[in-house]
């Protein structure tokens, strides 16, 4: 039996990027244990555990055998029907494939198949010792991680992600010797850079996490998160705060230190004027502090800082921590105070000369198209078109102001403050800032109704803008963040239960681009020149890609909601001009396919769907809305499911009318019986020409009935 021993490889370097270390450090276990299992290696690698700190990249690996297993070693060979000449002596290609392999004509296999058969050579191969295969594995896992940029230092040939100055591979207790990055491996790791900077004995790989704890290196990143964690709340309850501290901070800071301490610090409660938003990005952004709230949720003059030592005096770190901040702060006071004194109205003129896009003009024609849009849904919505308007005016002139030049990430926000500041309505204000919204996944739309309308009216002119002079996003590159500003304009318009129609909004936002924008987008056909397309079917062809594009986003946004991919299909194969009425429809979609009748009924429909396709490519005719003639009935079972359709017709107008489609196929569930009684009773493809037509007509009326709300034979 083969002995296994616990796996580890440390691998020492200059400080990692504290935002790529999760990931270097996921990819690097998956490369190791990728590398075992192809090689056949026995090892425990569901259990095996990612370690990484700012200095070191570690895989353990609870159980590794020594050895591999033997190896079955096969090679396929010329086909069995090229392999012999016409007088039945071996080809050459049989002759020399048997000599590649080191052997006769004699020794070789035959494999056959369902696709035909082959020549092998099969041999047994001892496996090899694990120690003599794990520099390889280690280059291969480092040759796959994600490394945008790799460094070069010294005379090197090699790269990696930063400097490398040690390597440990141990199976158990023993060194397995390699060579990698020009490091040879040894037992020598390293502790914390300034409380243990002496070499480290790690006698084997089992005690390894011991043993940098004990070197004031906590190498488990979840340790260090929840010490930093409880470490946070421990001095924030003493100060009797609240700490701000998500998990995008805590993973850096877990990533920025060894051994983290928290520091509780203090600034000038002067700041406090400025208003919290600029404080808090420059604490956690720039600085990466915690900030303190009260009980309130009012932003303190609080802060907590993590340092990388223990400290014999802990308060010179806390004031090297409060005088980084103070100018930060200083400068942001600066520009608050400055800020105020221009009205925001007073920007305007001055975006004239900020470019949005070359063909479609400065910031100040954006603000012109978004507005006019604004007005044009604010009215159809039962919006105040002047606010709306007003708005849209203010949209784009915090973009000017000194403080969002500063922080760019508080667009919209210093927005709102300023409009505040300058007496703007309330509503106009609070739409400055919720027209961003959602600025990221899981973020919730804009709550007010003049952000509502703003918010798609800028996303209506944005996606029909960049679409339109041909830069749509293509692969992984979005460089105007269309797929995000689509999901943002569809859950907009579902969740705010906007009634607007997709395609009409998208046509008035086309038709305010400026007059080359249409014709920008134009490839050139093979002959060199751009299509021939109007102004009209350019547009055409854009609205469709607008469409589609925005429904695109919505799969991953209903299958988040738990709704199944055939519901979707379902749905969007009526191609509803609203999302609103988009989303009503998919919800009584899922509940009828609650209804025991439903799975019966859709297979109804496929089945029709299927005659009436076939009957169209045989004819070339549609038979929907061709009326039913009941001179032509021949079976009680026509006359029943006839009479059917239209109590239900007439029963749910006044339900899709009011777009309460739950209730429309409800009542339509009870076509499950006549329905059934006419397929078991009538053969559809009847003799008689006419009374094949009216039946067709008959199925033609009920497909038409169910596809009034979906494509129920996707189902």
């Amino acid at each position: 039996m083969v002995d296994h021993k616990p796996l580890l490889i440390e691998l020492g370097s200059e400080e990692l990027p504290p935002k790529a270390l999760d990931e270097l450090s996921a990819a690097f276990l998956r490369g190791i244990c990728d590398g075992l299992s192809r090689r056949g290696i026995s090892a425990g690698v569901d259990i095996a555990q990612a370690y990484a700190s700012p200095r070191r990249l570690a895989v353990y690996v609870p159980a590794v055998a020594t050895a591999q297993p033997e190896q079955v070693v096969e090679r396929r060979g010329p086909a069995l029907n090229a392999a012999f000449d016409a007088d039945g002596q071996p080809s050459k290609a049989l002759l020399g494939f048997a000599q590649s392999c080191g052997v006769g004509v004699g020794q070789l296999d035959k494999w056959e198949t369902d696709k035909g058969a082959w020549f092998v050579w099969r041999a047994i191969k001892p496996g090899q010792p694990v120690a003599a295969l794990l520099p390889e594995i280690i280059q291969e896992a480092l040759r796959g991680l994600p490394i945008p940029r790799p460094m070069r230092w010294a005379d090197h040939d090699y790269s990696f992600v930063r400097p490398v100055h040690w390597l440990v591979i141990l199976h158990g207790a023993e060194i397995v010797d390699g060579e990698v990055l020009g490091l040879h491996s040894g037992r020598k790791s390293r502790g914390h850079r300034f409380m243990h900077p002496q070499p480290v004995h790690v006698a084997d790989a089992e005690g390894w996490l011991d043993t940098m704890r004990a070197c004031k290196v906590l190498a488990d990143p979840q340790e260090r998160r929840q010490r930093i964690l409880s470490q946070v709340e421990h001095l924030a309850s003493q100060i009797g705060g609240v700490p701000r501290l998500d998990q995008a901070l805590l993973d850096e800071l877990a990533n920025l230190t060894e051994w983290p301490v928290a520091i509780a610090c203090t600034f000038e409660r002067e700041f406090l004027e400025v208003p919290p938003e600029a404080l808090v990005t420059t604490m956690v952004a720039n600085q990466k502090f915690v900030p303190v709230f009260d009980a309130e949720g009012r932003l303190t003059e609080h802060f907590i800082g993590i340092a990388n030592i223990e400290s014999k005096d802990p308060s010179e770190i806390r004031k090297g921590y409060e005088r980084v901040i103070r100018p930060r702060f200083a400068d942001a006071k600066f520009f608050w105070d400055q800020d105020l004194q221009t009205p925001l109205a007073a920007y305007q003129e001055q975006l004239k000369t900020v470019t949005y896009q070359q063909t479609l003009g400065s910031q100040w024609d954006k603000s012109v198209r978004v507005a006019e849009l604004a007005r044009i849904i604010a009215n159809r919505v039962g919006v105040d078109a002047g606010q709306a308007t007003r708005a849209a005016a203010l949209s784009k002139c915090d973009l000017l102001t000194r403080m969002v030049g500063e922080f760019p990430e508080l667009q919209g926000v210093m927005g709102r403050y300023y409009a505040t500041h300058h007496g703007e309505a309330a509503e106009i204000a609070e739409a400055l800032d919720g027209y961003y919204q959602p600025r990221f996944g899981g973020d919730a739309i804009a709550t007010g109704k003049v952000a509502q309308v703003l918010a798609v009216s800028e996303r209506f002119d944005t996606l029909a803008g960049i679409f339109a002079v041909g830069m749509k996003p293509s692969g992984n590159k979005d460089p105007f963040a269309l797929r995000r500003a689509a999901l943002g304009l569809a859950r907009t318009l579902i969740e705010a239960r906007l009634e607007l129609d997709l395609r009409g909004s998208f046509i008035e936002a086309l038709e305010l681009l400026p007059d080359g924008a249409l014709a920008a987008g134009l490839k050139p056909g093979k002959d060199g020149k751009p299509p021939a397309l109007n102004a009209g079917q350019r547009r055409a062809i854009l609205v469709d890609e607008l469409y589609d594009f925005v429904l695109d986003r919505l799969r991953g946004y209903y299958a988040d909601l738990g709704f199944d991919h055939a519901q979707f299909e379902a749905v969007l194969a009526v191609q509803p001009a609203s999302l609103a009425d988009f989303d009503r429809r998919l919800r009584a979609v899922a509940e009828f396919g609650r209804c025991p009748e439903a799975a019966a009924l859709a297979a109804a429909n496929k089945r029709v769907a299927n005659i009436l396709r076939k009957q169209a490519e045989e004819t070339g005719a549609l038979v929907i809305g061709r009326v039913v003639d009941p001179a032509r009935f021949e079976v009680d079972a026509e006359r029943e499911l006839t009479a059917a359709l239209e109590s239900a017709r007439l029963e749910t107008a006044e339900s899709l009318a009011a777009g309460d489609y739950t209730a429309v196929l409800t009542r339509l569930a009870q076509l499950q019986a006549p329905v059934d009684t006419f397929f078991d009773s009538v053969l559809v493809n009847a003799d008689d020409p006419e009374v094949r037509a009216n039946r067709l007509a008959l199925l033609g009326q009920l497909k038409a009935q169910f596809s009034a709300i979906a494509d129920i034979a996707v189902l």
